[in-house]
């Protein structure tokens, strides 16, 4: 029982964590103005907390879980899963910083840097959608060695 609720919280806090960095990739958009911004900023924050949660209850799913860790810790997806998730947090960053600084300048950031923070969403989304590959193929056994 315990398996089936770790991989129950796990699955619905990477869909998540999707769901919010689909709308920050929504929202974000040329002309938004000061509301927006404060908006964007605090969805934002949800991005960070559900990261967290997710790997508090990823890795307790691995350790603690069915299969136990020596399945993930000899597999290249699940490594591959682990920095993907890793980059995209780093990608994170920038667009967080960002969004702190309009806020708190409390103007309308300019169409250049709304650009630059959506190149950085895009490139999230991109590696965002390589974690369910990735998961498929640890689940079902490839990628040991």
């Amino acid at each position: 029982m315990l398996d089936l609720a770790f991989a129950i919280g796990h699955h619905l806090l990477v869909f998540g964590l999707f769901g919010v960095l689909f709308a920050e990739l929504i929202a974000v958009r040329k002309g938004m103005d000061a509301s927006v911004v404060a908006r964007i900023a605090a969805v934002d924050l949800w991005y960070g907390i559900l990261a967290a949660l997710i790997l508090i209850v990823g890795f307790s799913r691995a350790v603690f879980a069915a299969k136990g860790w020596h399945y993930y810790e000899h597999n290249g997806f699940f490594w591959a899963k682990i920095a993907t998730f890793g980059l995209v947090g780093l990608l994170s960053v920038p667009p967080t910083i960002r969004f702190i600084a309009w806020r708190k300048a409390g103007v309308s950031p300019s169409d250049a840097a709304v650009a630059g923070v959506r190149r950085y969403l895009h490139a999230e989304v991109v590696l965002f959608a390589l974690l369910p590959m990735f998961a498929a193929a640890m689940a079902r056994g490839y990628g040991e060695f």
